[in-house]
């Protein structure tokens, strides 16, 4: 088996604005490094869209026919979020992709995945597009998992930015873990540890909110004393990962320190993890990323680790605000999981 990469170049013809981050050089960028750089155990697959049940899964009907009345037409939807001839069937194809990519995993036809989407998706809200997204692609790929027999989903968000769309869609779900890393406050001033889920699901909901400037160290530590352990007590069928690299040190947007090789560490915790609990399946789906070459590179590294290329740890130290950024979810969480597991 192999592991699969989901990319098309229709995603290019989603055009946010002139000079907005989320640009078609994005993926080129990413697709250019992997062609001359090229990676054994991978394959290039093209996404279908995704349907409208499947979309339905995640959002209103208002909102879906309201993104596809849209098809063919320029439009703003939020001060940040705009659409282009080409940007509905874009969303249309990238909630698709984090769809298949998610099936090709659970049946068994490819080992792992990474859906190499535009636009992104984790905030896109269940009645509206919000923050560059138009379709919430992770939430779509958890849902067509659990539909696919995956009791139990994780979704680990290691954007800069909290994925408030996501948690949002399952604020209230068991059957479904969201951990986040992300910068706090900042856009979009959701994800305070005290934010843990609702009801019965209290403590399905795992928020890290940092400080800028943090490293791989101390992404690493977050990783190893929180949500490896958490993730472990809740025995996940299927890892998906709102893969966002606007944590990268040269990223235009973020405020945080991450190299290359941090997020390769990250991907190998990803990918010990579902080894542990799932027999490898793991989905990774493109989030944000605006420093052209540490996205490249930083997908490159991730893929590498992925085919079993590369394997990378954490390096060591970890700063007084990461502690108690630490400690703080750990109070919110305590009375949910085993922090010794």
């Amino acid at each position: 088996m192999t592991t699969r990469l989901w990319a098309d170049s229709r995603f290019e013809q989603h055009v946010a604005g002139p000079m907005h981050p989320e640009s078609p050089g994005r993926l080129r960028a990413i697709l250019d490094l992997l062609d001359r750089v090229k990676i054994a155990g991978t394959s290039r697959e093209t996404p279908r869209e995704a349907t409208r049940d499947e979309l339905l899964t995640v959002h209103d009907a208002d909102h879906v026919d309201h993104v596809l009345s849209l098809k063919g037409q320029s439009a703003q939807l939020d001060p940040d979020t705009a659409m282009s001839p080409g940007s509905a069937e874009a969303a249309l194809l990238a909630a698709g992709a984090a769809a298949q990519a998610t099936v090709e995993v659970l049946e068994g036809r490819a080992t792992n995945a990474f859906a190499l989407v535009r636009p992104p998706g984790h905030h896109a809200e269940r009645d509206r597009a919000m923050g560059f997204c138009l379709f919430n692609n992770v939430a779509v790929a958890a849902e067509v998992a659990r539909k696919h027999g995956a009791e139990r989903v994780l979704i680990l968000d290691w954007d800069v930015h909290h994925g408030n769309g996501t948690q949002h869609t399952f604020a209230g779900r068991r059957d479904v873990l969201f951990c986040s890393s992300h910068q706090f406050p900042y856009y979009p001033g959701t994800g305070a540890p005290e934010e843990v889920g609702e009801g019965d699901a209290r403590g399905f909901t795992v928020n890290v909110a940092l400080p800028g400037g943090q490293r791989d160290s101390e992404y690493g530590a977050i990783f190893h004393d929180v949500f490896l352990p958490i993730a472990r007590q809740f025995k996940p069928d299927l890892v998906l990962v709102s893969a966002g690299f606007d944590p990268h040190l040269a990223d235009p947007i973020g405020g945080m320190n991450v190299s290359e090789r941090g997020f390769a560490a990250m991907a190998t915790a990803m990918k010990q993890l579902a080894n542990e609990a799932c027999g490898g399946k793991l989905v990774l789906l493109l989030e944000g990323g605006y420093d052209l070459d540490g996205l490249a590179q930083s997908v490159h590294a991730c893929v590498e680790v992925l085919s079993g290329a590369r394997t990378d740890e954490f390096p060591t130290g970890v700063g007084p605000s990461t502690k108690r950024a630490i400690a703080d979810t750990w109070s919110a969480q305590r009375a949910f999981w085993n922090q010794g597991t």
